[in-house]
């Protein structure tokens, strides 16, 4: 533990390009862009899916059949597919991003599914008896509804990909499992258990944002909150 604290306070690890700061950044930079790919893809999809029906089963079914892939050996399956045809950093960067998108469209998807046709049979012939079209009951009536569920699936999401994120570091890219990776290559466990807190630490931070945010755009009829009117 000692050795721990002491790599920690080391100044020269708060300063510089590959300071702990800006590994941070990297790590959460890669965070934020999976996730958006990902969300961008799995929400509209299941939406689709939720609000239609079509196409639940395969679908839902080959992205979850994804959760089975290795994450480690997809990523070293990408960069010997993708290297070739790019001499930049691009080469290591977009297969890092292929594997991270890959690992946070299931969980999306199925939360955004499964919201939408959770909600209550005649909640839905209501909202017809109003009047309400396709699209008026996506926007004003499944997809609130379907809030909870929708946040449950991206807070998954982004808790895996925060924690996997790391693997970037094995084909050569920044962020906190550089620590890891280079603590373990120079036999440092001190920089390599720093490395592990760090992540953890970002992780616990950004699940209690995820929690925040889902309770402050959730209607709190939908989780029996009730709120004092002066």
């Amino acid at each position: 533990m000692t050795d721990i604290v002491a790599w920690f306070m080391n100044p020269a690890h708060w300063a510089g390009a590959d300071s702990i700061p800006v590994q941070i950044g990297w790590h959460v930079l890669y965070s934020l862009i999976a996730m958006l790919i990902a969300f961008l893809i799995a929400f509209p999809l299941g939406v689709y899916i939720g609000h239609t029906g079509k196409g639940e089963s395969v679908i839902v079914g080959l992205a979850n059949a994804f959760r089975a892939l290795p994450t480690l050996g997809l990523l070293i399956f990408m960069v010997l597919i993708l290297a070739p045809r790019f001499s930049s950093r691009l080469a290591f960067v977009i297969p890092a991003m292929i594997v991270l998108v890959v690992l946070a469209i299931p969980p999306i998807l199925n939360g955004t599914c499964q919201g939408i046709r959770s909600i209550d049979q005649s909640v839905i012939d209501a909202a017809k008896g109003m009047g309400l079209d396709g699209r008026q009951m996506v926007m004003r009536l499944e997809i609130p509804c379907a809030a909870p569920l929708i946040v449950s699936g991206m807070r998954s999401a982004t808790l895996q990909v925060v924690s996997t994120a790391s693997v970037a570091a094995y084909v050569s890219l920044n962020g906190l499992g550089r620590y890891i990776i280079d603590g373990r290559a120079a036999n440092d466990y001190s920089q390599m258990a720093g490395g592990a807190i760090l992540m953890a630490l970002l992780a616990i931070i950004v699940d209690l944002l995820i929690s925040w945010t889902g309770n402050a755009v959730t209607s709190p009829g939908l989780t029996r909150r009730i709120r004092e009117r002066g």
